[in-house]
């Protein structure tokens, strides 16, 4: 099954999009851009420079992923959420002269495996989004966060803990957190949770 790009979607020809991804309208996916396959890119988004997402991700209409971003497999980016790139953001110097792709580094937002960044959501590079993490809507994300965390506000911060099926897990016992919908259950020592 090769890849699905509508009639006013914007794919650089150097550009790989996997088999079964779908760009919807008007979202643009920039040049040596790699998506893995079985993604959705909706409506209005953006895919930056060189970008790296991987299998079964969803982009939602209006997100924005700036280069040099990664994704893992099953990553979710919410509607109008924004990955940034530019640590110092300035449109001119110093001098007043106007700034050049030469004149700044870009840095990368990091996103492990099956996270998901709600709706608004800003997360300012650089920092990581650990593996099936939840980031609530609206929140502003400054520093990474832990693998299966709900982070929520500006600037972001833990108020719980979050199960692969991103359903906020219970405390059953001290340490051990269960989630309501699968039954999975997760340790938790030193501030970090893990499955089993």
């Amino acid at each position: 099954m090769s890849a699905v790009v509508k009639d006013t979607a914007q794919v650089a020809d150097s550009a790989t999009l996997g088999a079964g991804t779908t760009v919807w309208e008007l979202a643009q996916i920039r040049e040596d851009a790699v998506l893995g396959e079985s993604c959705v890119i909706g409506r209005g988004a953006y895919v930056g420079t060189g970008v790296r997402i991987g299998d079964r991700c969803k982009l939602q209409n209006y997100a924005l992923v700036y280069e040099p971003a990664t994704l893992g497999d099953g990553v979710f980016i919410g509607p109008a959420a924004v990955l940034t790139n530019d640590q110092y953001p300035r449109s001119v110097a110093p001098d007043g002269a106007l700034k050049r792709a030469h004149d700044w580094e870009a840095v990368g937002v990091e996103i492990g495996e099956g996270a998901s960044v709600g709706a608004r959501a800003v997360c300012v590079a650089p920092v990581r989004v650990g593996a099936w993490s939840l980031v609530a809507a609206g929140a502003v994300v400054t520093r990474d966060v832990p693998q299966f965390a709900l982070v929520a506000g500006v600037p972001a911060k833990r108020i719980g803990w979050v199960g692969r099926a991103g359903v906020r897990l219970e405390e059953t016992a001290p340490g051990t957190w269960t989630c309501p919908s699968t039954g999975e259950t997760y340790t938790e020592a030193d501030g970090v949770l893990t499955l089993g």
